[in-house]
């Protein structure tokens, strides 16, 4: 590796552990703990390869990075940083970084992105753009794990592209809060978003659901056109509809690729190993290659229980913002959380910290109180088990238990749309899988329409999957 490193820390071990490993492989080093000595430099014209850190005594590095590329086009700068959130990421691939790395970093994969600054330099074409200043808070993503670092970096690379995303995981990882962040962060965020869950689908309505009806531009490629079409649970798709979809998709092959619908980003998304649905006769082939452009697996609860302090105090706050009671949460009770296996992933978790928000009498919930909540649940599954008995008996026991956990307190307002909701949740569900996944069927079953049927499953955010019987 040959060339000069600039070195930009205020950290003195950071900046002597990189310049010893720069030297060794080859290179020549100049490193500075502040930005101003580094924009002195810059203007000299010295340089062929910029490390810095994000925040310096004097400033702040991606706030100057725009200036800099300006100035030098051609000079590669990889920015790291000890936040390692979402949002850090964002913003150094937005102001044109070469790349970003998080801190604590590997030596030995700082150095080979080095080379590859060194070697690419020439060839590199940056979008210059003004940093996003959405507040921290605001982001949909949260967690500073290892596996989430690697989806941060990964979606801050995609976000100004128009390529096609799979995004994979067990249910309740968040996959479609990742395709609106690929969505709101990207160039097409004025345009509209549209979701669509592709098992809910009747094969025979797929083409008229995504296209509209003959002659009509009113499907959800029309009502998309210019932003992004969210295909979710796509390996819960027919195989006859999948024809249609690959259809769709090969706008030369299609009637009328003259309409709305032609300017739409893909991203796709299932629970569900697509390649090995593939490999036996259950997906297309060719429709697996024309969705699954860039991979995106999500980590579940499991792989990240570094992140769960972080995302209970987040549902916390998002249920104080949608007017529960505002709770914290002792240490105590976060380690509690740690040591459950989360089956139902990050959306059990935020489901559990909203009942707690309503159930806790007191402002700080206890380790206490959470190891009640979750052995009530428990109980009540093996008693159901054990001794059924009528619905209203088992409503009424955990009313008594709900109002006896509030002592002389009475719960938040809103307590009847709360237990309404309750219910519907695992009757719709249990419904729809006992018609696997047939809406029509369902809301015959039920005895409701179509389209409110549709909407309770958007509400409540129940996954349709088109398996086998379950009951």
């Amino acid at each position: 590796m040959d060339g000069t490193i600039i070195v930009a820390d205020d950290d003195r071990t950071i900046r002597t552990v990189i310049s010893q490993a720069l030297t060794r492989a080859g290179c020549r080093v100049r490193s500075t703990a502040t930005i101003s000595t580094l924009w002195k430099w810059v203007e000299e014209g010295e340089g062929d390869v910029i490390v810095t850190d994000v925040n310096m005594p004097d400033g702040d590095a991606l706030d100057i990075l725009p200036a800099i590329l300006k100035k030098r086009p051609d000079l590669p700068v990889i920015v790291m940083s000890a936040q390692n959130t979402v949002m850090t990421a964002i913003r150094a691939t937005e102001a044109g970084a070469f790349d970003y790395m998080p801190k604590p970093f590997d030596l030995a994969a700082l150095l080979a992105l080095v080379n590859k600054a060194v070697k690419q330099s020439n060839m590199q074409k940056r979008q210059v753009l003004a940093p996003d200043t959405t507040p921290e808070e605001k982001l949909p993503l949260v967690g500073h794990s290892a596996a989430m670092q690697e989806i941060y970096r990964k979606l801050a690379r995609l976000m100004n592209t128009d390529l096609g995303v799979m995004i994979s995981g067990a249910s309740g990882t968040g996959k479609e809060i990742v395709a609106r962040a690929l969505h709101n962060f990207g160039h097409r965020k004025d345009a509209p978003f549209i979701a669509i869950n592709m098992a809910a689908l009747p094969a025979k309505d797929v083409e008229t659901e995504l296209f509209g009806a003959e002659n009509e531009a009113n499907g959800k490629f029309a009502a998309a056109d210019g932003g992004t079409l969210f295909l979710d649970e796509i390996g819960d798709m027919p195989l006859d509809a999948q024809t249609r979809l690959l259809r769709i998709l090969q706008e030369s092959e299609f009637a009328r690729s003259d309409q709305a619908g032609n300017d739409v980003r893909i991203i796709a998304a299932t629970h569900q190993n697509l390649r090995a649905l593939v490999n036996e006769g259950k997906f297309r082939e060719d429709l697996f290659y024309r969705l699954n452009v860039v991979p995106i697996n999500l980590p579940s609860l499991s792989e990240r229980l570094e992140d769960i302090p972080e995302l209970a105090r987040h549902f916390l706050r998002i249920s104080a913002e949608q007017g529960l009671p505002q709770k914290s949460i002792s240490v105590e009770a976060l380690e509690v959380l740690r040591h459950q296996s989360w089956a139902g992933n990050v959306r059990e978790l935020k489901n559990l910290m909203g009942r707690l928000a309503i159930l806790c009498p007191e402002e700080t919930i206890s380790a206490t109180i959470v190891k009640q909540e979750l052995s009530a649940k428990i109980n009540t599954v093996i008693e159901s088990r054990a001794r059924p008995q009528k619905l209203s008996h088992s409503i009424e026991a955990h009313l008594k238990h709900y109002f006896a956990l509030h002592g002389d307190n009475l719960p938040a307002p809103g307590l009847y749309n709360r237990i309404i909701q309750e219910v519907e949740l695992p009757l719709i569900a249990l419904a729809l899988q006992a018609t696997r996944g047939n809406q029509v069927k369902t809301a015959e079953l039920l005895g409701i329409n179509r389209n409110t049927l549709r909407k309770k499953i958007k509400e409540l955010d129940i996954q349709v999957s088109r398996g086998k019987k379950m009951m």
